[in-house]
């Protein structure tokens, strides 16, 4: 596992939201899923303080020592996309079409999983990042996500909303790359931990596609992939070619 958030996405299945009280319960629950065998967690603009909980659980790593990827959601405008970065984000999440965000991503060089609801939505954020949040992805049900696949059988889809953990296993075999889950978590270590387990796939297998679009670099900042040092967020951000 190379550890770009898409990989590390379709092999843990599940994406915790977390829409906390504060900073410091935002930091507590992320340490608590990370311990369970949680890699990738997201955090929320919602979040009071939101930017010093994604700095704070930035350097953090999983139970098997590897670094955290501490993603940001809710994220709509230009200035929380940078101050995200900033704070050492890995990927960034918006809840529908937000090209403020997506222009930022590409200068930035960040992985940009871009919101939609419609197949057209969903495709352009397809078409640009290799990924897209389906959000309400409730309304639909597991027989959308499996509708969309059939005509974007290569892009990482994330449904999200309205999703118990319970469901995760139906929403993957209709097609889903991974899930959002903002609620229903169980508090308990073991109960936690029980839940990441049984979805790790046996053998984490990567289906072939084509790779992921590259990102266009800004001036002095190269795209998604391309060796380059510019910074610790954007470091953070860019990462080696997912096949989705």
């Amino acid at each position: 596992m190379t550890g770009h958030p898409y990989e590390v996405l379709a092999a843990q299945r599940l994406l915790p939201v977390l829409r906390s009280a504060d900073a410091d319960e935002a930091v507590r629950a992320t340490t608590a899923l990370l311990a369970a065998g949680c890699r990738a967690v997201e955090l929320t603009t919602s979040t009071p303080g939101w930017a010093g909980a994604v700095a704070r659980t930035a350097e953090l790593a999983d139970a098997h020592g590897r670094p955290a990827l501490i993603g940001v959601g809710t994220v709509t405008t230009a200035a929380q996309a940078r101050a995200a970065l900033d704070a050492g984000a890995a990927f960034l999440v918006s809840p529908y079409p937000a090209p403020e965000v997506r222009e930022v991503a590409a200068l930035r060089g960040a992985v940009f999983v871009e919101g939609g609801f419609t197949p057209a939505e969903i495709a352009s954020a397809v078409r640009a990042c290799g990924a897209a949040k389906v959000f309400p992805a409730h309304v639909g049900g597991p027989g959308f996500v499996r509708s969309l696949r059939a005509v974007l059988p290569d892009a990482v889809l994330i449904p999200t909303g309205g999703i118990g953990p319970e469901d995760v296993p139906d929403w993957i075999a209709a097609g889903a790359t991974a899930v959002g889950i903002g609620s229903g978590l169980p508090s308990d270590p073991e109960a936690l931990a029980a839940v990441f387990a049984r979805l790790r796939p046996a053998v984490p297998a990567m289906p072939a596609g084509p790779a992921v679009p590259a990102v266009p670099a800004g001036p002095g900042v190269p795209g998604r992939g391309v060796p380059g040092d510019p910074g610790p967020a954007s470091r953070r951000a860019a990462a080696p070619e997912f096949r989705p």
